[in-house]
C-alpha cells in the first residue's frame, strides 16, 4: 500500500487493552497510527508489539486526560494543519464499582473529567476530519449505561457512559453535513487490565471467566478482540451507511441475561 493511500488513525487509550488491539487491527490493514495515553513506557511497549507485526507508520503521545493543561496542549497539535485524521476512537476508561452512599467528588471526577477530554478531543478531530473531507469516530461506551447490575454498583460511571452514548448520537446529525460517520460500542464485561483497580492484575482473567462467563448468553465473556473488530468494522467504509449508532458488543447480554 502506497504512503498516499493509508488511512490515518488516532487511538486515545492505545497503550493497552480494547485500545491496543484496536491499534493491532488496524494497523494490520494498513492505517498509520498515532497512540496517545498517560504511561509512555505502557506507549512504548504497544508500538513495539504493533510494529513486530506490520510496516505502518506509529506515533506515540503522552498525555494524562486528567491534566486539562495536557489535554490543551494535546488538541492543539491536532489542530495543526499538517496532520490528517481518518479515524478516532475514545478508548480511555476507569471502572471500579463504587456503591452511590461511597461516591466522593473525587471519584466522580475519575469518570466525567475523562468524558470532558474525549469532548475537546473529538471536536479538534472532527474539525480535522472536516478539513480534509470527511472521517470516522468510534467511542468505548458500556452496557452499564443501558442496565444497571447489581453486583456492581456504578452510578458515576454509567451516567459518563450513558453520556458518551448521548454525545455518539448528537454528534452523528451535526457532522454528517461533513462526511463524518459517529458511533459507539456498548460492551459487556470484557477481559482488559481495567479491572484491575480492584482486581488482582494476575487474576483478571481466571476471576472474570469463573463468575461472569456464565452471565452472558453466548457462554463466555469478551475479550478484546471481539471488541477491536466491531470498532474496525465501524470505522470502515463496510460501514459507510452507518453513523449515530450505540451497538451492543455484548454476548447477548441485552437480549436477556442467563
Amino acid at each position: 500500500m502506497t504512503q498516499s493511500l493509508r488511512k490515518r488513525g488516532l487511538i486515545v487509550g492505545g497503550s493497552s487493552g480494547m485500545g491496543k488491539a484496536t491499534a493491532l487491527r488496524l494497523a494490520e490493514r494498513g492505517v498509520d497510527l498515532v497512540l496517545a495515553a498517560r504511561n509512555a513506557e505502557k506507549l512504548d511497549l504497544a508500538k513495539e508489539e504493533i510494529r513486530r507485526a506490520t510496516d505502518v507508520k506509529i506515533e506515540t503521545v503522552s498525555v494524562d486526560l486528567y491534566d486539562e493543561a495536557a489535554v490543551d496542549a494535546f488538541v492543539a497539535t491536532i489542530n495543526d494543519d499538517t496532520q490528517k485524521f481518518d479515524y478516532l476512537v475514545n478508548a480511555a476508561g476507569y471502572f471500579a464499582p463504587t456503591p452511590f452512599f461511597e461516591h466522593t467528588k473525587a471519584n466522580y471526577d475519575q469518570y466525567n473529567d475523562l468524558n470532558k477530554s474525549f469532548f475537546f478531543i473529538t471536536q479538534a478531530v472532527a474539525q480535522n476530519m472536516r478539513t480534509h473531507g470527511g472521517g470516522s469516530i468510534v467511542s468505548i461506551g458500556s452496557m452499564w449505561a443501558k442496565q444497571a447490575i447489581k453486583a456492581t454498583p456504578s452510578s458515576a460511571y454509567s451516567m459518563a457512559k450513558a453520556g458518551l452514548h448521548s454525545l455518539t448520537q448528537t454528534l452523528a446529525l451535526e457532522l454528517a453535513d461533513f462526511n463524518i460517520r459517529v458511533n459507539a460500542i456498548s460492551p459487556a464485561i470484557v477481559v482488559t487490565p481495567i479491572f484491575g483497580a480492584f482486581i488482582d492484575k494476575d487474576k483478571i482473567e481466571e476471576t472474570l471467566t469463573e463468575n461472569f462467563d456464565s452471565f452472558h448468553p453466548i457462554g463466555r465473556v469478551g475479550r478484546v478482540e471481539d471488541i477491536a473488530a466491531s470498532i474496525d468494522f465501524l470505522l470502515s467504509d463496510d460501514a459507510s451507511w452507518i453513523t449515530g449508532t450505540v451497538m451492543d458488543v455484548d454476548g447477548g447480554v441485552m437480549a436477556g441475561r442467563n
